[in-house]
C-alpha cells in the first residue's frame, strides 16, 4: 500500500535518490522514495567514486562497503600513446582516502539499497510521479496509480529529464555537444594498465580506459556517430587508434556497450519552494573526468543535512545555502568537464602541439597536484 505521508518524498531511485533518502532516515525523517523502473539498473554508465565523495558517503556508512567491493586506484594519467603528459596521483592527498575507486554504478546502488533498507527504508516500485502541487506548508505528489502522497519537501532526483523539475517550474538551459559518447566494457588479452585510469588524448580523439573490480575494462570514447551496439571490431579499432601502442591490446569479449549524448546543462536554480534538485535534474555535462555520479552523490549528502535541519528546526536558511553553493560546484565540475572535452577535441592538426604542451606542463608538481584536487572533489583543499 502507498504511503499517504512522508516527511519527504524522494522521485528517483538512482544513486542520488537512494544517497538523500539514507541520509534522512538516518537522521530519523520518514521518506517515500518513488522510481518508474520495476527494478534497480543493472548495467552502468558511471564507474568511479573520488576522495571527496567517499568521505561525505561516510555519513551514512557505506564507504567501507563501497571500498571493499571496488578497486582501489592512487593514478590517474593524461598520456599520449605508451607517453605520459601528465601524470596525476591521489596517494599524498590530505584526505583519509587517498584514492579513486571503480566500482560499477549498480553496485554502488545496491550498497545504498541495502543501506537505505538497514535504516527502514523502501522503494516504491514502478510509480512515476504525474503531478505536483505545492502549498505555503509542504507538497503533494501524485503518481500515475492515482495515489497522492503528503509531504513537507519533494526532492526531484529522477534524471536530466526530471518530470519534478519540470512540474515545479525550474529550467535546465544549455547545450547538445556535437559529439557522442561510446561506452564499451571489454575483456582483453593483456597490454592495459591495471593500476591507473588513462585519458588517452590521440590524434584519432579522446579515450578512456578504466580497470574495473571484476578484471574488465571500461573504454570512454567521444566519437561523431557512436554505434548504438558496439561490437568487438570497433572496441579494438579504439584502441587501436587511440590506445597504447607498445602493448597492443587485443579485445577478446564485448560485455556490454551503450551510447549517448553530451548535455552541457544545470538548472538555472535548484529549489522552487518545497521542491529541491538534486543530481542529474540539475546539471549534466561530459564524462571527461568522471565527475557526474561523484557530483551528484554530494549534493544528495549535502541537501539530506539540510532538509534534516528544516524538519526539525523550520529553519530553511541550509536549504538556500545547499541551492546556491551546490550549483556552484556544479558551475565548476562542468567547466573542468567542459575544458578536457574541448581540449581533447581540438582540431586534428593542433593536436600534436597540444600533447607537446601538455607534456611540459605535466612536468610541473604544481600541475599534477592541482588536477588532482580538482579530479578529487577539493580543488581549494
Amino acid at each position: 500500500m502507498t504511503p499517504q505521508k512522508a516527511d519527504v518524498v524522494v522521485v528517483g531511485a538512482g544513486p542520488v535518490g537512494l544517497a538523500v533518502a539514507a541520509g534522512l532516515r538516518l537522521h530519523g525523517h520518514s521518506v517515500v522514495v518513488v522510481d518508474r523502473q520495476a527494478e534497480g539498473s543493472n548495467t552502468s554508465r558511471a564507474c568511479v567514486i573520488h576522495p571527496r565523495t567517499l568521505e561525505m558517503l561516510d555519513q551514512i556508512g557505506v564507504t567501507k562497503r563501497l571500498v571493499e567491493l571496488g578497486l582501489e586506484l592512487e593514478d590517474f594519467a593524461v598520456r599520449d600513446g605508451d607517453s605520459r603528459l601528465v601524470p596525476v596521483g591521489f596517494a599524498d592527498l590530505p584526505t583519509d582516502y587517498p584514492f579513486i575507486t571503480m566500482i560499477p554504478q549498480s553496485v554502488t546502488e545496491q550498497v545504498l539499497l541495502e543501506r537505505l533498507e538497514e535504516l527502514g527504508g523502501t522503494v516504491l516500485r514502478p510509480y512515476a510521479a504525474t503531478g505536483l502541487t505545492q502549498t505555503a506548508d509542504g507538497a503533494e505528489v501524485t503518481l500515475d496509480s492515482g495515489d497522492v502522497i503528503k509531504a513537507r519537501y519533494v526532492v526531484a532526483a529522477d534524471g536530466m529529464n526530471s518530470t519534478i523539475r519540470e512540474l515545479a517550474g525550474l529550467r535546465m538551459p544549455g547545450n547538445t555537444l556535437q559529439l557522442s559518447c561510446s561506452l564499451v566494457d571489454v575483456r582483453v588479452d593483456g597490454g592495459l594498465p591495471v593500476d591507473e585510469v588513462a585519458l588517452y588524448f590521440a590524434a584519432a580523439g579522446l579515450l578512456v580506459v578504466a580497470p574495473l573490480p571484476d578484471g574488465t575494462f571500461r573504454l570512454v570514447a567521444e566519437v561523431h556517430d557512436a554505434p548504438e551496439h558496439p561490437d568487438l571490431a570497433y572496441a579494438q579499432q579504439l584502441l587501436a587508434t587511440r590506445g597504447p601502442r607498445r602493448t597492443s591490446p587485443k579485445v577478446t569479449e564485448v560485455v556490454w556497450g551503450s551510447r549517448f549524448r553530451i548535455h552541457e546543462r544545470v538548472a538555472d536554480e535548484y529549489r522552487a519552494g518545497r521542491v529541491l534538485l538534486a543530481g542529474d535534474a540539475a546539471h549534466t555535462h561530459s564524462p571527461a573526468g568522471g565527475q557526474g555520479m561523484n557530483l551528484g552523490l554530494r549534493d544528495a549528502m549535502t541537501l539530506a543535512d539540510a532538509l534534516s535541519v528544516a524538519l526539525t528546526t523550520g529553519n530553511e536558511s541550509d536549504l538556500d545555502a545547499y541551492a546556491a553553493n551546490s550549483r556552484a560546484e556544479a558551475v565548476r565540475v562542468i567547466a573542468l568537464a567542459h575544458r578536457l572535452t574541448r581540449l581533447a577535441n581540438l582540431p586534428r592538426p593542433l593536436r600534436p602541439v597540444r600533447n607537446a604542451v601538455l607534456g611540459l606542463a605535466g612536468k610541473l608538481q604544481k600541475t599534477q597536484t592541482g588536477f588532482a584536487k580538482q579530479l578529487a572533489g577539493f580543488p581549494e583543499r
